[in-house]
């Protein structure tokens, strides 16, 4: 067989078989980027995921690695989904649940600025997954918001919290979802250390830079077609600084109106 034909058939089966994502390891030796290959076999239960992520090398901390592992994945993914398969997953509505290690890069990024009695706020909160999660790390003493502009989206939502490890904290007031357009923020718990968006802005939302407290950071993708996951810090002079963690693809950040309407 041809040398060429035989390298085609197996990049054929290579892709078939292997889901390749790229990861930004800003602190290694040589400041690359460095290629991690996921197989698309499903992990059967919640540890397993997680534990899948420490050795892929994206969860990174103890922290980071307890949230995980108390809040159950399956119990923010729609019924019928693979619920710990490392992909994103539709929920209705054309929106989607981010896949697991994105979840675990950003909770990487954002941990210093999820310590207990710090507020956070979730852009597109969706399933409320991720909500949750930083409820869990800011605490009874902290505020973790939720914001989604589908009605049926928050009411489900706080359905699946209630059955997750966070429900003590939905029911206390320090975890809250509401209905509201994600690009004015939630200016009513203002100002955030840490403000996550799930949805993808042509550019940054000014409301969301006003609403991120002096100290705190914003991670946000950034982009049309071809985004970049950018880290947005706000110094203590109110001055901002950004940098870019890694290419991705998310759905836009956009209105009701045209969310429903596919964009």
């Amino acid at each position: 067989m041809d040398a060429k034909i035989l390298v085609a058939l197996l990049a054929i089966v290579f892709l078939k078989f292997f889901w390749v994502v790229p990861i930004w390891t800003g602190g290694d030796l040589k400041n690359k980027i460095s290629w991690h290959f996921w197989t698309r076999g499903s992990a059967d239960k919640n540890n397993v995921l997680v534990e899948q992520l420490k050795q892929y090398g994206v969860i990174k901390t103890k922290k980071v690695a307890e949230v995980m592992e108390t809040i159950d994945r399956g119990l923010f993914v729609p019924d019928g989904n693979s619920a710990y398969i490392d992909s994103p997953m539709p929920i209705g509505y054309n929106a989607t649940i981010s896949a697991p290690h994105m979840h675990g890069t950003c909770l990487e990024l954002l941990k210093e600025h999820l310590q207990p009695g710090m507020h956070a706020l979730d852009v597109g909160s969706g399933t409320g997954y991720l909500t949750a999660c930083f409820a869990m790390m800011v605490g009874p003493q902290g505020r973790a918001v939720g914001v989604e502009h589908i009605p049926e989206l928050v009411a489900s939502s706080i359905e699946n919290v209630k059955r997750s490890a966070a429900s003590s904290l939905l029911n206390g007031g320090s975890l809250s979802l509401h209905v509201a357009d994600g690009r004015q923020g939630w200016p009513e718990q203002a100002p955030y250390d840490a403000i996550h968006v799930g949805a993808a802005a042509e550019k940054i939302p000014q409301p969301l830079l006003d609403q991120l407290k002096p100290g705190g950071r914003m991670v946000i993708p950034v982009g049309s077609f071809f985004q970049d996951l950018q880290v947005v810090d706000k110094k203590l002079d109110g001055s901002i600084s950004i940098r870019s963690e890694t290419s991705v693809r998310y759905v836009p950040l956009t209105s009701r109106a045209a969310q429903l309407q596919g964009f």
